[in-house]
């Protein structure tokens, strides 16, 4: 195999894990699976959203902003020691606090020798039964101070990564401005469950849409998906709720929308696969979506409604 394949070739493991109460204790369990996916190959290595802790946000609860850690911080060191020691790009999911009373959701990324090779913070935040996250984050910047837009990859060692989180996953403009910057996968760190009172019919809805509106951001963007979830039932600390019965189904797609690798909706997991970048390029010279839009046309799309 030439150098040119190899560089081509990224070995990528999405890590879907139970998570507990005991921040060291979900942090044993993301190294042990991260040791577990290097050992099988992996040199991209992708953890689920807020995996540290328990999904906090199913209640507003002032004493939660405890959790919260700089960056740099604890979690932050352990991940960029376990990211150098490894020699792996990491990407991982902190509740950052960027100053008194602005808390961000916030995907890190490690590079292979443990420095922090870039940070994206959530864009579109929800507030639905559940899940009342703008109780806790404040949105990510539109700009950053140095002027790059919000929705910018990070540049790695095995390519440019296109980091996004969870509820940013339903918003086809964020994947397409990633996409037009250059992104080579799409990430997506999750935390998505059921409400388990839900009948069967509407749970099975719900997780359709969510596998396929993603599906839908890798076959119009010629892009990977790689999106890791968590798996187990997390009780309603208020207990007005059953809590939420977090769905798994963890899954990387090909830049087709061909599902590639997926988890089941209650198991711990590890899902590992070898991705080409180059084939982004060749489906991109047969289905040229990115040539024919008609960027003239679209200037309404910046309006909140076509009144």
């Amino acid at each position: 195999m030439s150098s040119d394949l190899r560089k081509s070739q990224i070995n990528v493991a999405a890590i879907q894990q139970a998570c507990s109460s005991d921040k060291a204790a979900s942090l044993a369990t993301t190294e042990k699976l991260v040791r577990e996916a290097v050992a099988s190959g992996a040199n991209l290595v992708i953890l689920q959203e807020l995996h540290a802790t328990l999904y906090f946000c199913q209640t507003e609860e002032t004493s939660v902003f405890e959790l919260a850690e700089p960056i740099p911080g604890p979690t932050s060191k352990r991940l960029s020691d376990l990211a150098r020691e490894l020699g792996i790009v990491l990407v991982g999911s902190i509740f950052e606090r960027r100053m008194n009373g602005v808390y961000h959701n916030t995907a890190v990324v490690f590079e292979k020798d443990g420095s922090l090779a870039g940070l994206y913070r959530k864009m579109h935040i929800p507030d639905d039964p559940g899940f009342y996250e703008k109780f806790y984050f404040t949105p990510g910047d539109a700009q950053f101070n140095d002027g790059r837009s919000g929705f910018t990859p990070i540049d790695t060692s095995v390519g440019r990564l296109g980091v996004l989180v969870c509820w940013d996953q339903w918003y086809p403009e964020a994947a397409r401005l990633m996409a037009l910057a250059g992104a080579e996968i799409l990430i997506y760190p999750t935390a998505i469950g059921w409400d388990v009172t839900d009948d069967p019919d509407e749970q099975a809805r719900q997780l359709d849409a969510w596998v396929t509106v993603q599906r839908g951001h890798a076959v119009a963007n010629n892009l990977p998906v790689v999106a890791p979830n968590r798996v187990g039932t997390e009780p309603d600390p208020s207990g007005h709720s059953d809590g939420i019965r977090f769905w798994g189904n963890s899954f990387i797609c090909g830049p087709q929308g061909e599902l590639l690798a997926r988890g089941d909706d209650s198991s711990e997991c590890i899902l590992a696969v070898t991705l080409d970048r180059n084939r982004s390029e060749s489906v991109r010279r047969i289905w040229p979506y990115l040539r024919d839009r008609r960027i003239d046309a679209y200037g309404d799309i910046l309006k909140r409604v076509r009144d």
